[in-house]
């Protein structure tokens, strides 16, 4: 028995130092989970927007949440993550989708107001979900975005007990004031809202 207690190899307390001296930020990303409460929904990776670029807030104690409101990027899914980032760009909205494989990335909690709609009072009661593409190109609008955003916002009407319907899963440009036309044309609303009800 004890043979079975050896002592750790010299190799292994150096892989434990290196390990121990490497920066964080040099260690592959992980998932976030539920016990460390960096993401609301287990499916997305945690990718933080500039604090200047949202409100915090207690929702749904402090506003209501009525709304999810789809939005296209304009912007690469890199991009719009590093804008998201970047303070000086007074934007954000609480998750971003992936064209290629439908990848989930949440930047802002959703207890927090982020800044997607142009409409303080759409901001305060809303889930922004960005999804990477132009509005021009629906080739950017593939299988695997439609079904894993759809199982995101499936999951978010279910949470704030939001109708499953078109009168509170929105587009940007459907929201009051907006200027904005996105999703746009090609984005399939009949299919959407089928998956949704469906997720």
């Amino acid at each position: 028995m004890d043979r079975l207690r050896r002592s750790p190899s010299r190799r292994r307390l150096l892989q434990g130092a290196f390990a121990a001296a490497v920066p964080a930020a040099l260690l592959p990303a992980t998932r976030a989970t539920a016990g460390d409460r960096a993401v609301d929904y287990p499916l997305a990776d945690w990718v933080p927007a500039s604090t200047s670029n949202y409100t915090a807030s207690n929702r749904p104690s402090s506003y209501p949440i009525d709304y999810v409101v789809i939005h296209v990027t304009q912007e690469t899914y890199a991009d719009t993550l590093a804008i998201f980032q970047n303070p000086a760009k007074k934007v954000s909205a609480h998750y971003v989708v992936r064209s290629t494989d439908g990848h989930i990335a949440q930047c802002v909690r959703e207890r927090n107001i982020g800044w997607h709609a142009g409409n303080w009072t759409y901001n305060t009661r809303s889930i922004g979900i960005e999804h990477e593409g132009w509005v021009d190109k629906p080739e950017y609008f593939t299988n695997a975005m439609y079904e894993q955003s759809a199982a995101l916002t499936a999951a978010i009407c279910a949470k704030y007990d939001i109708p499953k319907d078109r009168e509170h899963i929105i587009g940007h440009h459907e929201v009051p004031g907006s200027d904005h036309t996105d999703p746009g044309p090609h984005w399939d609303w009949t299919r959407y809202l089928r998956l949704v009800n469906f997720a």
